[in-house]
């Protein structure tokens, strides 16, 4: 009987399902965003967090624990160096997946899964994001450009 055993099984034995996962999560670490299947990113969420989570105290019983897990010194020391430090002051949540259409192949549902804290494009956002003004005149703002730079080389 299946009771209590929800975790997606991939489609492979428990050797073959837990090496994918470790190479997904080395691939996710050392370079913040991956390509993947959907089924394989919710797997891999599910898998990887616990191990962000366990960087944040950098001890060398955590670093032994993560190390068993992933067994790729680089990996684990991307992950208590720069990691660790972006996401110290995260509660949880450190991986984002956004769905990116089907596959041409088999039209498997594909998605790309990132690390939260490295995702330029939405940090510059949120700091770039300008208080609303109200409108003053009726004046087109390109003309009140033109008229600028029109007059600055004049008072020179």
């Amino acid at each position: 009987m299946r009771h209590n055993k929800k975790f997606n099984h991939l489609g492979r034995k428990k050797a073959h399902r837990e090496a994918l996962l470790s190479n997904l999560t080395i691939s996710l670490i050392m370079h913040k965003r991956i390509f993947t299947t959907l089924a394989k990113a919710k797997a891999l969420r599910m898998y990887c967090e616990p191990l962000i989570n366990r960087s944040k105290k950098d001890d060398t019983p955590n670093r032994r624990l993560v190390f068993s897990y992933l067994q790729n010194k680089e990996a684990v020391k991307e992950l208590f160096g720069v990691i660790a430090e972006k996401v110290a002051d995260r509660p949880g949540g450190y991986t984002r997946i956004l769905k990116t259409g089907h596959r041409l192949g088999d039209n498997a549902e594909m998605c790309m899964i990132e690390l939260v804290d490295f995702n330029e494009l939405l940090l510059g956002e949120k700091e770039t994001k300008k208080a609303k003004t109200t409108r003053r005149s009726r004046r087109k703002k390109s003309a009140d450009a033109a008229e600028a730079t029109a007059e600055a080389p004049a008072t020179e």
